[in-house]
């Protein structure tokens, strides 16, 4: 597939972006499950109610351009996901697990912002307004996610395992 035009290359990347999210949908019960601390389960079940949600808004923005909502499979994703599970399984349980957790979430994290970020430059240089609205409440959402793992590792976790 060759991408011609810069409004193309914006919809591939929203499709990229809510493949992101599905993905997500499926890895965060593998992550709560393998966590320990109850703060850190809890922060991961909510987030799934929060990763729902930017699913069907992405789709929304998808179908509002009548664009295909399954058209592609992020692969970024798809690794991140594959080396947190790898690491996670290597790591004693308990809070050195949660540690680990908490890195591979912040990574997958860190990789959200990228994406919605540039969607919402690119929303924005296309005059796409309701878009670049939609996607910065989610760049938004998606750093204080960070923020919330940041305050978790800070505060007990990364501590613990430490000890």
């Amino acid at each position: 597939m060759t991408i011609s035009n810069f409004r193309d290359m914006f919809l591939t990347e929203l499709q990229e972006a809510r493949s992101v999210e599905t993905q997500l949908i499926e890895a965060l019960p593998r992550m709560r499950q393998a966590a320990t601390d109850p703060a850190l389960q809890q922060m991961v079940q909510s987030h799934l109610a929060v990763t729902q949600a930017h699913s069907d808004r992405i789709g929304a923005i998808l179908n509002g351009h009548g664009a295909a909502l399954n058209e592609h499979e992020d692969q970024s994703m798809r690794r991140l996901i594959d080396e947190s599970e790898k690491w996670t399984g290597m790591l004693a349980e308990g809070a050195l697990r949660d540690a680990g957790l908490i890195a591979s979430a912040q990574r997958i994290e860190h990789y959200q912002i990228a994406v919605y970020g540039t969607l919402a430059t690119w929303a924005k240089q296309l005059g796409l307004n309701e878009d670049l609205a939609e996607l910065l409440a989610i760049l938004d959402e998606e750093k204080a996610a960070d923020d919330e793992l940041t305050a978790l590792a800070k505060g007990d976790v990364n501590p613990s395992a430490a000890g």
